[in-house]
């Protein structure tokens, strides 16, 4: 064969072959510019909620990270830095730990005492009686009212001169009693407290109706008696949402502020005359800020309440293991999942 059939020949092969290596070319292109399409959606849909974190969230915390170890007191541009001094006047000052006692006392009261009330409404609003729509409405209705005005209006009920509480009180000739004082000042803030268990009343119900009925009438049909059905079956399997509440309610309750501030008997001192009982660990805080100008020592409290909370929900759940019951375990994943940045 020729030097020229062969050259005619290899010409003819690599123009027969060239419309496949354009379309390969162009395929890479097409996945290449659909993979930054599905990359810049991402980040337009995710863009706000990060410079919102971080605007909103990472500064303020770094901010308040670093005021911890000065004695900043809100007007100074430099304040000094003192490491941890203030860390250490947290755990040596009497009043401090003093508030953060009476704090664990009243979440180790509220907590316990709004799940077991809430698990009750939800069993009794459970039951086939008539109208239950109504009661479970009006057992909820004050969980949906704001903390402002649920602690406006109990401050009403209790005022010691004109509130409604003092006027039954007079229906039977006994003297008014001073409820926004110590030593009645905690019992309102307890009622106060419980007055919105209807929240934990509505998740606790709908726990017990995704209980399957199938189990109670077996264990009926067994002779078991309703306090066995409730303890063997009920609790167990509504461990996971009792489980739920404790940890929600033990971090709500360390951090409670608003009814704490409002409830308070009105004195021109303002947060000073916060009754002594009520007086827990965030109220100090604010006492620290906005009264005596401590922004660096009130911002040391706030990173101790944050480990307080990160170490007593580590606990939880540790302790919670064994004690919970999931009907349903977890799968683990069979295949990698994939990401929006892949083809």
């Amino acid at each position: 064969m020729s030097t020229g059939q062969l050259t005619g020949r290899a010409g003819r092969q690599s123009r027969v072959s060239s419309p496949a290596s354009g379309t390969a070319g162009r395929s890479t292109r097409k996945r290449f510019s659909l993979r930054q399409r599905r990359a810049a959606a991402f980040y337009v849909f995710a863009g706000p909620w990060v410079l919102g974190f971080l605007a909103l969230t990472a500064y303020p915390l770094g901010y308040a990270l670093w005021l911890s170890f000065t004695n900043s007191d809100g007007l100074s541009p430099h304040p000094r830095f003192v490491g941890l001094a203030n860390y250490r006047e947290v755990f040596t000052d009497p009043d401090t730990m003093a508030s953060l006692g009476r704090t664990a006392l009243f979440t180790g009261v509220t907590v316990p005492l709004s799940i077991v009330a809430g698990l009750v409404l939800a069993v009794l609003v459970n039951q086939p009686i008539r109208a239950r729509g109504l009661f479970r409405t009006l057992l909820y209705v004050p969980a949906v009212v704001p903390p402002v005005g649920a602690a406006l209006t109990f401050k009403l009920i209790f005022d010691r001169d004109s509130g409604s509480a003092n006027g039954v009180l007079d229906l039977f000739h006994i003297n008014g009693v001073a409820w926004l004082l110590d030593p009645y000042a905690r019992w309102v803030l307890i009622m106060l407290t419980m007055w919105a268990v209807g929240n934990v009343m509505i998740i606790s119900l709908a726990g017990l109706q995704d209980i399957p009925k199938e189990l109670h009438e077996a264990a009926r049909v067994d002779g078991a008696s309703p306090w066995q059905s409730f303890t063997r079956i009920t609790l167990p399997l509504l461990s996971p949402v009792i489980f739920f509440q404790v940890v929600t309610g033990i971090i709500a309750a360390l951090q409670s502020v608003q009814p704490l501030l409002i409830a308070a008997d009105s004195s021109p001192q303002g947060m000073a005359r916060v009754p002594e009982g009520n007086n827990l660990f965030i109220i100090s805080v604010f006492t620290q800020y906005f009264a005596n100008g401590r922004y660096g020592y009130a911002s040391a409290m706030l990173w101790v309440l944050f480990a307080i909370v990160g170490v007593v929900t580590f606990l939880v759940f540790r302790l919670s293991k064994g004690a919970v019951f999931y009907s349903v375990e977890p799968e683990p994943a069979k295949t990698k999942p994939r990401t929006i940045g892949e083809s």
